[in-house]
């Protein structure tokens, strides 16, 4: 089936055009509210060629495509079908947030934050990937595998990743923005103040610079990092739309952004940069601790717990206050080495449907290996939630095999210190985002140590009744 073809079925099992009132897609979800759920045929959509699983909630439905895919049937559904593509702003979605009470604030303010960051990945993963095969030329050049006639490359690669990490902070400016209401420009503003020279020169004046150690400066450049530009856009998106009530129209345009700036400016060098800096940096001291401990047994443990609990975390919806954590290293160690740990949690599960279709091979299960076959390439290049919604969490104790063979994982990657130059898809395909050869090695010896953990601990606690009734 051809992806126009794919893309068509798609919206006829959803009740056509006419019946989808809001649509968008992510990394890996194509997501679709609708009108009238009784238009929707919910079999025939799952069991459409190409699509890895379905998710419904009310009126909401997640069809699940996969990295990559999702975007090229995105791309026709919003082109050639014509489906209206809807994009949710902080003040579209304010009231819908309201009315869901009983969603934890907290959740949904780390769902808000996770929101920034989700279309921003695709150059995080590319520019990821160039900083970390120049990185990878220029030791082969150190080393003599390469000659100098390799530099040009070299330069190429890193110019291109630099050119999105290196302004990270007003490209989060500019995304929060967009999130939270206000003009995205100033967000970028914001963004662009937070790593600008002039910060250094007024810290001296006011005595907050520290010669000795600039980094351990009350104010410097950088200081507060993501979480600081994040929370001074959301300040200058009250500060804006406070102005546009006040401000004649006549005025509109020259005195709100002004005013805006001025305002917002001055909170966010003077307050908002000291103390998200604390944060930060009590943040990046615990983290390097746990990541650089000469004592092994502390990173085994955090490892294993960190890949263990990554799953449950999801199911919860605490994994988006991750991406802020992500952010802050890459932006301040310069690499992730919280996302390899965690991306143990699916191969993980891999390893326990494996085990699960051995079981349903032998009492003759074979709608549920049916349902394996088809979600496990998808698996292994990262993308979950087949297994999970459709395997492990039905059965439930297979979610919970799985997140201790991940554990394994997660404590051999944590234990030889792997780090990644981005995040982005878990698996076997986030094997070049790590940030050296000996990381790639590593990581893949974590994936293949956590396939078999999980499949061992599976097949030994699953029951075959508990997979033969499923």
């Amino acid at each position: 089936m051809t992806n126009l073809e794919l893309a068509k079925k798609i919206i006829e099992k959803l009740g056509g055009n006419e019946n989808i009132s809001q649509a968008t897609n992510c990394m890996t979800r194509l997501r679709v509210e609708v009108k009238d759920v009784n238009l929707v045929k919910i079999e025939e959509l799952k069991g459409l060629e190409g699509v890895l699983g379905l998710m419904v909630a009310d009126n909401s439905y997640q069809v699940i495509l996969g990295p990559g895919k999702v975007q090229k049937i995105a791309d026709i559904c919003f082109g050639e079908l014509g489906l209206t593509k809807h994009t949710t702003s902080w003040e579209e979605n304010k009231e819908t947030m309201k009315a869901k009470q009983n969603q934890n604030v907290i959740q949904k303010t780390l769902k808000s934050i996770a929101s920034i960051f989700a279309p921003l990945i695709p150059a995080i993963i590319a520019a990821g990937l160039f900083n970390g095969f120049g990185s990878l030329i220029a030791q082969l050049m150190k080393n003599g595998t390469l000659s100098e006639s390799f530099q040009i490359i070299q330069l190429f690669f890193t110019l291109i990743g630099g050119g999105f990490l290196g302004y990270f902070a007003i490209y989060t400016g500019i995304r929060s923005a967009e999130v939270f209401g206000a003009t995205p420009a100033l967000g970028g503003i914001i963004g662009g103040m937070s790593i600008g020279a002039n910060i250094v020169a007024i810290s001296k004046i006011l005595g907050l610079f520290n010669e000795a150690t600039p980094l351990e400066s009350i104010l410097t450049t950088g200081k507060g990092g993501i979480i600081g530009v994040i929370f001074g856009v959301w300040v200058l998106a009250k500060v804006e739309k406070f102005l546009r009530k006040k401000v004649p129209d006549v005025l509109e345009l020259v005195i709100t952004p002004f005013l805006s700036m001025l305002i917002t400016g001055m909170i966010f060098v003077f307050a908002i940069m000291p103390l998200a800096g604390y944060f930060s940096d009590g943040l990046v001291s615990v983290l390097t601790l746990i990541i650089n401990s000469p004592i092994p047994a502390v990173r085994v443990i955090s490892g294993f717990v960190l890949s263990a609990l990554f799953l449950p975390m999801v199911l919860l919806g605490l994994h988006h206050g991750l991406i802020p954590i992500y952010a802050v290293q890459l932006s301040e160690m310069g690499g992730v080495s919280l996302f390899p740990v965690l991306a143990m949690a699916g191969a993980g599960q891999v390893g326990a449907a494996i085990a699960i279709y051995t079981i349903a091979k032998r009492v003759g299960n074979k709608k549920l290996m049916g349902i394996i076959t088809g979600a496990l390439p998808a698996g292994f290049l990262g993308v979950g939630e087949p297994l999970i919604y459709g395997v492990t969490l039905p059965l439930f104790v297979p979610f919970i095999t799985a997140g201790i063979g991940a554990g394994f994982g997660g404590a051999y990657v944590m234990l030889t210190q792997v780090m990644s130059t981005a995040w982005g898809p878990s698996g076997l395909v986030a094997i070049p985002l790590m940030s050296t050869p000996g990381g790639m090695k590593n990581y893949l010896i974590g994936l293949i140590v956590a396939y078999i953990a999980g499949f061992i601990i599976t097949r030994i606690v699953i029951k075959q009744e508990s997979v033969k009734n499923l």
